[in-house]
């Protein structure tokens, strides 16, 4: 039996290794007081992105702390949403809100980099911005500033989206 787990675990690593760009932002520990005593649990803000314009962002809480990882990165595969990228930086500039928290994101021209503070850098990395500048207004909370930065990403429209919405071409979008 014991040899049966030990074939398995390799099968579960490969299947684990789908080259997604997973990154941990942040983990909390969560204290609950009880009559007996203190019960403590762990939650996980997790990043997922496929470097190509696709990202997921989600939470997850366990007992300990790589459960609750597991967990986060599972809900946040679920969770991707596709992100209009052109030419390595975005479309046009946008404002993301979440809560108390903003996210100003201006596209850059080439070799600028990722211009970002640290859990924003982690998402532009993870849906593959390679040109951005960023700034965070509002709230420095980690969970925050990330979810504020997925919906402004959210919010970003390609030429030809605009152009669909409005029954147009894209050269009369863009003279």
């Amino acid at each position: 039996m014991a040899d049966e787990k030990r074939e398995r675990r390799p099968q579960r690593r490969q299947a684990e290794d789908d080259g997604l760009i997973k990154k941990l932002i942040e983990v909390n520990r969560v204290t609950k007081v009880v009559k007996g005593g203190k019960n403590m649990r762990f939650a996980a803000l997790v990043i997922v992105g496929d470097g190509n314009g696709k990202i997921g962002v989600a939470t997850g809480k366990a007992k300990e702390v790589p459960e609750a990882i597991e967990k986060a990165t599972l809900r946040a595969k679920k969770n991707m949403v596709p992100v209009s990228i052109v030419n390595g930086t975005i479309p046009h500039q946008v404002i993301g809100k979440f809560g108390r928290g903003a996210v100003l994101m201006m596209p850059a021209a080439e070799g600028t980099g990722v211009i970002a503070g640290g859990p924003v850098r982690a998402v532009m990395e993870a849906v593959g911005v390679k040109n951005i500048r960023t700034k965070s207004h509002g709230s420095q909370n980690s969970g925050n500033c990330v979810k504020a930065a997925i919906e402004g990403l959210k919010e970003l429209k390609s030429v030809e989206e605009v152009a669909a919405l409005r029954g147009k071409t894209v050269e009369e979008i863009l003279s």
